[in-house]
């Protein structure tokens, strides 16, 4: 059957066999990558897919991000420090009732100390919200939220119900930053 086909046919049929070959590979990784973006950052993908127009530029900022913050020096917090900002939390959550506002913007500044703590630099609250969207993609829509009430808590603007969420969204971060890793069991064999 190939008898009739010149050498030159068979190798132009031949790379075109090759060439779609290496498309469907190509799309093949492409659709894996950004499965695995999108597992990673959840609703952060969205987000930046939105902020940077296209879905290609997204991932390529979010692979950048992953970099940039694997270079970090991020540890744990210590037994003292946990207790200190611990501590820390626990007066202002009882200061909310008297002094609701003041509570929010002070809950807002103490995530950022337990950031620079925990070795994240000392950034915009924007660099900082996605250097933590690579560790805590899943807190973060609720972070951001929190930090907006914060931010416009120093005026009327933000109600009484609002500052409450506020508290609660931060919460929720404080207690991601805090914790610790819980080491693997090791299993003995019986």
């Amino acid at each position: 059957m190939f008898s009739q086909f010149t050498s030159a046919q068979i190798i132009v049929v031949a790379v075109a066999i090759l060439f779609v070959v290496l498309i469907v590979v190509a799309t093949i990784l492409e659709k894996r990558k950004t499965k695995a973006l999108r597992n990673r950052f959840g609703s952060e993908y969205d987000r930046a897919v939105l902020t940077h127009g296209s879905r290609r530029k997204a991932e390529a900022k979010l692979a950048g991000l992953q970099t940039r913050v694997d270079a970090f020096k991020i540890h744990e917090l210590g037994a003292i420090e946990r207790e200190r900002f611990v501590a820390a939390w626990q007066t202002l959550q009882s200061r909310f009732v008297d002094q609701p506002r003041a509570a929010v913007t002070e809950a807002d500044n103490l995530i950022a100390s337990i950031l620079l703590a925990r070795g994240y630099p000392r950034d915009t609250f924007e660099q900082s919200a996605a250097d933590l969207s690579v560790t805590y993609p899943r807190a973060m829509e609720s972070y951001r939220a929190a930090h907006a009430i914060a931010v416009r808590s120093s005026g009327p603007e933000a109600s009484t119900e609002e500052l409450r969420t506020a508290m609660i969204q931060s919460r929720a971060m404080f207690d991601e930053l805090i914790q610790t890793q819980k080491p693997i069991e090791t299993r003995t064999a019986a």
